[in-house]
């Protein structure tokens, strides 16, 4: 079989949810998808359906990235691919337990997934995409990042680490070719809150979006050169602003959710 000629996507935690409609767009859209997931299964069924649907090329690629190892092996794969043209920092999870009574092995994994897994993956695709002067990171953060909330004190503080190490890495690559994205999304109806067994019944509907509008708001804004933050949503754009100016006044209301 010749090589294929398509630009290469990686996606990471792409077996579900965000992930799952990343891989789905970017397949749509003319790209081979390099699918980063625990599930193989997932992944094997995954990328079956978007070479058969789009004529792509896609592999799946199980991998755990609190591992050490797992890490390794994938920053090998993607040093000195001349076809990567977009890398999605997504895996992630959640939890909901206040700090002093969380697994501190869970806690690690959660540092190890969202800060260090794709602070490695990014700088193993910088130099190939700088020398090309072409490419495009996005780093999926959260509104979480923005402001702290009881039970989720490493989840919002490992979210706020992305948003700013994209923010800070686009003036890095500014002029040169390469776009950072940190996407910042709301309330999204995916697998997300089912794993962490959350009430989605808490939270009203209109705060809810739709995966799908998540990432198409996220790939238009980045293939027009946006902002490096991209907030999904008006009502989050206004949400995060009253955050962001006003937090001292929003910051009892979100003590009353303290997790115990």
């Amino acid at each position: 079989m010749a090589p294929s000629a398509r630009p290469l996507a990686v996606v990471t935690g792409a077996s579900a949810g965000l992930g799952r409609v990343f891989a789905q767009r970017l397949a749509a859209g003319g790209h081979d998808v390099l699918l980063v997931a625990r599930d193989a299964g997932r992944l094997d069924a995954l990328a079956a359906a978007l070479n058969t649907a789009h004529g792509a090329a896609c592999e799946p690629w199980p991998a755990d990235l609190s591992r050490d190892a797992d890490v390794d092996r994938l920053v090998g794969r993607l040093r000195g691919d001349e076809r990567l043209a977009i890398l999605v920092n997504n895996a992630g999870f959640g939890t909901t337990k206040a700090l002093a009574k969380a697994d501190p092995a869970g806690q690690e994994a959660m540092v190890r997934v969202h800060c260090l897994a794709p602070m490695r993956l990014t700088q193993a695709a910088l130099p190939g995409m700088l020398a090309r002067r072409r490419g495009t990171v996005i780093n999926v953060s959260s509104v979480a990042s923005f402001a702290g909330s009881p039970g989720n004190v490493n989840y919002c503080a490992t979210k706020a680490y992305l948003r700013v190490f994209s923010e800070t890495l686009a003036l890095e690559c500014a002029g040169r070719g390469v776009a950072v994205q940190a996407l910042c999304p709301g309330f999204t109806y995916t697998e997300f809150h089912d794993r962490i067994a959350f009430d989605r019944g808490r939270i009203p509907a209109w705060l809810w979006m739709s995966a799908e509008s998540v990432i198409d708001t996220s790939l238009a804004q980045a293939a027009r050169g946006g902002k490096t933050v991209c907030i999904p949503g008006a009502k989050y754009k206004v949400i995060v602003w009253l955050l962001r100016n006003f937090s001292w006044v929003l910051a009892p209301l979100r003590g009353r959710h303290r997790r115990d």
